[in-house]
């Protein structure tokens, strides 16, 4: 498969970097993010939310019930973003990128793309050879699945984003067919690379997004937990 090389270009823009501490409740950053979206104008800068979720299953526009195998006593969101079922947890990077598609002149594959970009070169760092699938949104280890991706565009901004296993308990993605796929096995960092925090993680894939989407620089602002 040839590598896909982006030609997005957010030169001369700057990109706000949120890292948010501590395990925030889905729904509350969910809202977050639909009002961030739909308040948002011209001017407003790009966006990163860099955090950790408490468990939840989220189930996509496209989420069939019979993927909801026995979530037992994690809860179940649903969400108005693309794709499937999938779970958030402690251990988990997650990564919510509010970015004007429109603005940089680029559509909503070449977003997939391009985020995904980001996520095999950060794992090019660990020594890991990984892939995307035009078939399957997501980055792939082997036929393993360790970074997915679900995202939403309103009016040319998307919302949602990504999700990157690194030192998780992987049990409950034993309750459901991961992003609807029954027998995909999901994998994490830790399988790999033991000792990796998140957090770390986190500052080489926020590196990576920035360089595969060529904004000039990164603008940081880490907020505790409230």
């Amino acid at each position: 498969m040839t590598e896909f090389t982006p030609s997005v270009c957010a030169k001369g823009r700057h990109l706000q970097v949120k890292m948010l501490h501590g395990l925030q409740p889905y729904e509350k950053v969910w809202h977050a993010m639909q009002t961030f979206t739909d308040e948002r104008n011209e001017q407003t800068e790009d966006v990163l939310w860099v955090l950790q979720h408490e468990p939840v299953f989220t189930q996509g526009q496209a989420g069939k019930d019979e993927h909801l195998l026995a979530p037992g006593d994690i809860p179940v969101v649903q969400v108005d973003r693309g794709g499937q079922v999938t779970y958030h947890g402690p251990g988990q990077l997650v990564i919510y990128l509010m970015i004007d598609i429109k603005r940089l002149g680029i559509g909503p594959r070449e977003l997939v793309s391009t985020i995904e970009h980001a996520i095999v070169h950060s794992l090019k760092l660990y020594g890991l050879k990984a892939e995307a699938r035009q078939d399957a949104p997501g980055v792939y280890i082997d036929d393993s699945k360790i970074a997915s991706l679900g995202l939403r565009i309103r009016k040319g901004k998307s919302f949602h984003g990504l999700s990157f296993n690194v030192d998780m308990d992987m049990e409950p993605f034993n309750r459901i067919n991961p992003c609807g796929h029954k027998d995909l096995k999901m994998v994490q960092l830790t399988d790999f690379e033991a000792g990796e925090a998140v957090e770390q993680v986190a500052g080489r894939l926020v590196n990576e997004i920035q360089n595969a989407f060529g904004y000039t620089d990164i603008i940081m602002e880490y907020i505790e937990a409230s």
